[in-house]
């Protein structure tokens, strides 16, 4: 076990900005701060020492399809991309957590697996509006809900009529519905079913307008009931004037992008490569900029991952069908570097530390993680913004080394990860230390 007393960096993020310090830790949480080197630190130099970066938004599966992922690998994978928390969705694992017997299973699941914090959340779906007070008040971070179908038979999307029921209930207890934003009355005419391996047809069968409604109409809800309204993974830069109306009209609105829709682009995804499929699709160059734009203006609260992986098979690797393939991204690992990459010609480090850090922390209700100060948790990431990487097979934690980041050349390279006080990773020891995880539940009244 490898406790971490005292740990110096000339960049430790410190009251929004980057300066030399000293973090004393004591029982897994910042005792005190100096502002210089303290004989016997740790001294990591010019890396950076922030806080661990927050994923609000993975999907571990765990129990039932730990085959896809499960906690062990997914929170390993955490651990080495600088994740000190994770927020766990309801889908997919099997059952799927929309009542505290299947929340109960899912901590059991979690066991002597956790490398990182994991938070959890609820889900809605038609019928189970009974067990929503119940989930809240064991302590999930929020409550999930689809309105286009999951992929999952046994996570069905919810109507208006079942929001209209569900969100003056939530609003109650100040927890989020987290919502993924796609709505239609009827499929598209794309050629998807004539050219099945085509990205352009895949992305063709999903438009922004099907996103775009949606997200309207929840904000109309959150107006309604006043009830905190999170979009998760937006992808249409047409929907970004609703978000930003919403905010002015001070409603309770958040919403997050995912790293691939800023990282990737659609003219650059090649046909019959199913790694690429998730729901919202990536979209093109000129959006996905809007969408950086967006981060920096503060339209969108932070960046996740939405990881979503599943078995080489059922990604139809073999086919590259595009129509049949599963659609999920697995870059839980690489979320800070790709995001980093993405945004660093957009904004400063300075800016772009608060996306993984202290917004999520906020939306969360992590009132002890997401900064630097005495009395928060020992949760931090020193990483390297400047050093670059090849992302290779071999490097990969995840349960399957399936990811579109493959390849890839990334900037930021992280060295250490540090959860409640003791080494998670050591990039110097080759790979994992400490299996210091909890599973972290926020009961309310």
């Amino acid at each position: 076990m490898t406790q971490v007393q005292a740990i110096f960096s000339e960049r430790c993020w410190i009251n929004g900005r980057l300066q030399p310090a000293t973090i004393h830790i004591k029982d897994g949480r910042i005792n005190a701060i100096d502002a210089f080197r303290t004989p016997g630190a740790i001294d990591v130099g010019n890396n950076v020492l922030m806080p661990g970066v927050i994923d609000a938004h993975v999907h571990v599966n765990e129990p039932g399809r730990t085959e896809w992922e499960g906690f062990e690998t997914a929170t390993k994978a955490a651990a080495a991309g600088g994740i000190t928390c994770i927020a766990d969705m309801p889908l997919n694992a099997s059952p799927v957590t929309t009542n505290t017997t299947a929340l109960n299973a899912k901590l059991d699941a979690t066991k002597d697996k956790l490398w990182v914090n994991t938070v959890f959340y609820g889900g809605l779906i038609p019928g189970n509006l009974n067990e929503i007070t119940a989930l809240l008040r064991a302590g999930v971070s929020g409550i999930k809900c689809f309105l286009v179908h999951s992929g999952i038979d046994e996570f069905p999307n919810v109507t208006r009529k079942d929001l209209e029921a569900a969100m003056p209930l939530i609003a109650q207890y100040n927890k989020p519905l987290l919502a993924h934003c796609e709505m239609y009355d009827e499929e598209v005419q794309s050629g998807l079913e004539d050219q099945p391996d085509s990205y352009q047809c895949y992305l063709n069968s999903r438009p922004c307008k099907w996103e775009n409604d949606a997200i309207a109409m929840m904000i109309d809800l959150a107006r309604q009931y006043q009830c905190p309204v999170h979009i998760v993974h937006v992808s249409s830069a047409e929907a970004l004037p609703l978000i930003e109306a919403a905010k002015k009209e001070n409603l309770p609105v958040t919403a997050e992008t995912c790293a691939h829709y800023i990282y990737f682009n659609a003219e650059d995804i090649p046909d019959k490569n199913t790694l690429y499929k998730c729901a919202p699709p990536i979209r093109n160059r000129e959006n996905n900029l809007q969408l950086k734009k967006a981060l920096a203006d503060g339209i969108l609260d932070f960046i996740a991952t939405d990881h979503s992986p599943a078995p080489p098979d059922i990604k139809e690797m073999g086919s590259g069908n595009l129509k049949k393939a599963w659609g999920g991204i697995a870059g839980l690992q690489f979320l800070l570097p790709a995001s980093w990459t993405a945004m660093k010609d957009i904004i400063t480090l300075e800016q772009f530390i608060p996306l993984l850090t202290s917004q999520p922390a906020k939306f969360l209700q992590l009132e002890t993680k997401g900064e630097i100060k005495p009395g928060h948790d020992a949760d931090f990431v020193i990483w390297s913004p400047e050093e670059k990487f090849t992302v290779d097979e071999h490097l990969i934690c995840h349960r399957h080394r399936l990811s579109p980041y493959c390849g890839e050349q990334l900037q930021g390279v992280v060295k250490q990860t540090i959860v409640n006080g003791r080494f998670a990773y050591n990039e110097s020891d080759k790979g994992n230390v400490d299996k210091m995880g909890k599973p972290l539940l926020f009961p309310v009244e």
